[in-house]
């Protein structure tokens, strides 16, 4: 199952690598294939200094679990994505939340589920019957399945 990751998922691995999202993302990749945005790699260079006050790591430390975290994950250039794609997905995003729109049309452009944490994005997308996302809960559920089989 493809599995696009968005920007929350990742900073909450990072700030609780142990936790069921880190495991997921960590030890699940013989179930899932993940992907992300090169965005996400500006988002963490971005907020590194967050995520280190947060955790009280050090630099070394958090570039360590964000490789950690990110090794399973495909990383894909947003130019790539069809500009059709992008221009739909700008527009369907409108009065939810445009940040959102790399990782949106990676997981259609990809036909593949966003896992997000955003419940306004999932809410709104829901609303407009687009059922794209995956959350941790349903993810984690479909993980138990598949590794008890």
């Amino acid at each position: 199952m493809k599995i696009v990751v968005d920007t929350n998922i990742v900073f909450s691995a990072i700030l609780n690598s142990s936790s069921r999202i880190g495991k997921i993302l960590m030890n699940s990749k013989n179930h899932f294939e993940f992907y992300t945005c090169e965005f996400l790699r500006v988002e963490l260079l971005k907020h590194r200094k967050k995520l280190q006050n947060k955790t009280g790591l050090s630099v070394n430390e958090i570039a360590e679990l964000e490789s950690l975290v990110t090794e399973h994950i495909t990383f894909i250039n947003e130019k790539l994505i069809p500009g059709r794609i992008v221009s739909e997905t700008e527009i369907l995003l409108t009065k939810i939340d445009m940040n959102d729109t790399p990782f949106v049309a990676l997981s259609k452009h990809l036909k593949a589920k966003l896992w997000t944490g955003d419940q306004q994005l999932i809410e709104g997308l829901k609303a407009k019957k687009i059922h794209r996302t995956i959350t941790t809960k349903e993810l984690s559920l479909l993980l138990d399945k598949l590794e008890s089989k």
